[in-house]
Order: structure tokens, then C-alpha cells, then sequence
């Protein structure tokens, strides 16, 4: 809302009676608040009482339909280590890997690190993606045109879904839609999230649209579009395309999209700009670049929502990055020809998970060290995998952003 104070010649009598009706009037909206519809949530007001400093807060009122955030200055609160949701708690604890040159799905049992099952599915699977409600998991198979459901309780595969240039999956935080990035369609592809029926797409003037992930009150999300160096904000209610911003680096590549924990920063991985751009989502304006390492890919937060792992893929190394100091604070060097690429990490928060995109392979890293804890050999071209379960109330989608 905004005031306009208009000034005259009048008497000084009047001009303070008009100064002293503003200020009342705005005592009186502060004391209601942002959102509240409870009257007993209010403070009481007093004559006596002198206005609270000004700072700016998170919007309360999110997304309809949305969960309430639990913290409005974490929105990672419900990720705590093996804080898993009643859905979820009795299923096995599996690592998921999509194998995008073998049209398969290698299923890694994470207590012996070894190969357990493998999934045979659609033509070049890209990522394996936990839907809003828990219950499925969604194999992308990007060139053959379809998803296939697994039953993370029972191991069943189910039968595949027809959907169009699945690249890569998300859901909108009040669980409505799913949000397919047809990458090569040019589309942001907004489908029922239980029967993928197609109910509306939105053309994006953009390359390559392929990860995202959505603002502290859900109200828009960031993609980012990764062979034309751009990043697209869009409406979340209104399904709807509102701005485009070009980074400011000649052949950008900009791959994983993470929120900051209190909601006022985006993360975008770079690949060719070898780290990720640190951007303010509300004003969208021009980002600044922090350098991470060759290749950087994959954006990973910590259960305690104090550090983000970033995995970059040309390197063969795992950057860790401090929220609160906002800084690098350490570098893992994982092995000879490692190739990091896409992943999470485990239940407890002691193994973070990635995908060896070039190698056939998977590493499993000790959170609290950066040590390799196992290199495991799967199909080849692995992408994005999926520790699951996870801790959570609901996904997001991708290889698992949870709230």
C-alpha cells in the first residue's frame, strides 16, 4: 500500500491534526498484521505502545491450498534428519539411479552399496522423481515420450504413462499440478498430478528449460533454461510465464535451481561458468556469480540447512557452501575421473549421494568429512538419482526437494 502526504499552507493546527490521524491509521495496520484472519492473533494496541522496528518478513500468505510454512525462516524445517512422514516411514531405504544411455533404472541398497535390482524402462530416463504426495516414484523417460510409476513400498512397476519430452518433473507446493519441462518442446507443461493429463501449456521463449524451484511462499518458482544461458520466473497460480532474465555470461549454462533457507536468495548451478549465480528472486534482477569449480551441476542442502553441497561434474570435486557466511568454507576432491552430476542425500544427513554422469558409476561421500565412502557400478549415462525416502511432508519433485 502506498501513502501520499499532501502538503499545504494550511494552519500548523491542522497539519499536525492530519499528521496525528496518518499515524494512527498506521498503527493500526500494523497491529493486524499480513494474512491474519484471527483476531485473537492480534496485539493488543495500546496508546502507549510504540511501533516495532520495520524488517522485511516473508509473506504469510503463500499459495493457496499450499502447506503452511513451518519456519518462516527455514523453509527446509521439515527436512531434519529422519524426520520422515507417516506415508513414507515403513518404506525401504533404496538409491534410485536412472541410466539414460541403458534405459534403465539401477535400484543401490544403501547399507552394502551394492546393486540390488534393475528396472528396465523408457527410452533415456533423465531423473527418478518422488511425487507431492510420496507415494510414487516417476521415472522421466525423456525420448521415449513417457513416465514410468515405481511403488517405493513394494517395489512394483506400474504401467507407463504417455507424456511428451519429460526431461524433468515438478510439483507445485499446494500439490495441484505437476509441471513437466519439455525441454525441447519449448514448454513448461502443467498436468494433473496423479493422471499427468495435460490441462495447460506455456510456451517458453527460451533453450533447454530444465530444473527449477519455488519462492519461500510458493507463489512463483525460477527454471532455468539451459541452452540459451536464461533464467524464466513464472506464476505459480496463474501457470503463466512473467519474466526472463539473461545471465550476464557469454555461453551460460545454467543447471539445478535451489531457494536460500530464509527464502531471499535463488542458487543456480552453471556449468560453463564453473559456479552458480546467487540471484534475488523477488526483484529478479542481475545476479552475481560465486566461482564453485569446473562443471558445476548439482545444488544439495544439509538436514541442519546450514551448508549446500554443490557437485562439480568437470572437476571430479564437491564444493560446500556456508548459508550463513555466505561463502565456500571446503572442497572434496573425489577420485580420479570422477564425474559428479545429480543426486541427494540420505535420511540422517551422513551420505550424500551423486550420479558419475561420464563413468557408469555412484559415489557415496560422507557428509562430515568429504571421504568416498563407495564407487558403485551401474548402467551408463547416469542422471538423476533419488535417495528415497527422504524427510519431508511433500515433494517438489525434481530428484527430491522437499518442505
Amino acid at each position: 500500500m502506498t501513502h501520499r502526504t499532501l502538503l499545504t499552507h494550511r494552519t500548523l493546527l491542522t497539519h499536525a491534526l492530519l499528521l496525528g490521524a496518518a499515524l494512527t491509521a498506521l498503527t493500526a495496520l500494523a497491529a493486524c498484521g499480513t494474512g491474519s484472519k484471527d483476531p485473537a492473533a492480534e496485539p493488543p494496541r495500546t496508546k502507549a505502545a510504540a511501533p516495532a522496528p520495520t524488517k522485511k518478513q516473508p509473506v504469510q500468505s503463500g499459495l493457496p491450498g499450499m502447506p503452511p510454512v513451518l519456519d518462516p525462516r527455514d523453509v527446509y524445517a521439515a527436512d531434519r534428519p529422519n524426520n520422515l512422514s507417516p506415508v513414507v516411514k515403513d518404506f525401504p531405504s533404496l538409491v534410485y539411479v536412472p541410466n539414460t544411455e541403458s534405459d534403465t533404472v539401477s535400484v543401490i541398497d544403501p547399507k552394502t552399496y551394492e546393486v540390488v535390482k534393475t528396472i528396465h524402462v523408457g527410452r533415456q530416463p533423465q531423473h527418478v522423481v518422488p511425487s507431492w504426495d510420496l507415494k510414487t516414484l516417476w521415472v522421466n523417460n525423456n525420448r521415449g515420450h513417457t513416465l514410468t510409476p515405481i511403488d517405493p513400498k513394494t517395489g512394483r512397476v506400474g504401467k507407463e504413462v504417455a507424456v511428451h519430452d519429460p526431461y524433468n518433473l515438478y510439483f507445485t507446493p499446494n500439490g495441484r499440478y505437476a509441471v513437466v519441462m519439455a525441454s525441447l518442446d519449448r514448454e513448461l507443461v502443467f498436468r494433473d498430478p496423479h493422471t499427468m493429463k495435460r490441462i495447460k501449456a506455456e510456451p517458453v521463449a527460451c533453450y533447454g528449460v530444465n530444473h527449477a524451484d519455488f519462492s519461500l511462499d510458493g507463489r512463483y518458482f525460477i527454471v532455468s533454461c539451459e541452452f540459451s544461458g536464461e533464467l524464466l520466473k513464472v506464476d505459480t497460480e496463474r501457470m503463466k510465464v512473467v519474466g526472463k532474465l539473461k545471465l550476464p555470461f557469454e555461453g551460460a549454462m545454467p543447471q539445478d535451481v535451489k531457494v536460500s533457507p530464509d527464502g531471499k536468495r535463488f542458487y543456480v548451478a552453471d556449468m560453463a561458468a564453473d559456479g552458480m549465480w546467487v540471484l534475488d528472486g523477488d526483484t529478479f534482477t542481475k545476479p552475481a556469480l560465486l566461482r564453485t569449480g569446473k562443471g558445476a551441476h548439482g545444488l544439495y542442502v544439509s538436514r541442519d540447512s546450514r551448508e549446500m553441497y554443490v557437485s562439480n561434474r568437470g572437476e571430479g570435486t564437491v564444493s560446500v557452501f556456508d548459508f550463513r557466511q555466505n561463502k565456500l568454507i571446503r572442497k572434496w576432491h573425489l577420485s580420479d575421473g570422477a564425474s559428479p552430476d545429480m543426486g541427494g542425500v540420505s535420511a540422517d544427513g551422513k551420505v550424500l549421494w551423486l550420479s558419475g554422469r561420464y563413468d557408469a558409476e555412484v559415489y557415496a561421500i560422507d557428509t562430515r568429512t568429504g571421504k568416498l565412502l563407495a564407487r558403485i557400478k551401474v548402467g551408463s549415462g547416469p542422471h538423476g538419482l533419488a535417495v528415497y525416502p527422504q524427510p519431508g511432508r511433500y515433494s517438489l519433485g525434481h530428484t527430491g526437494i522437499f518442505r
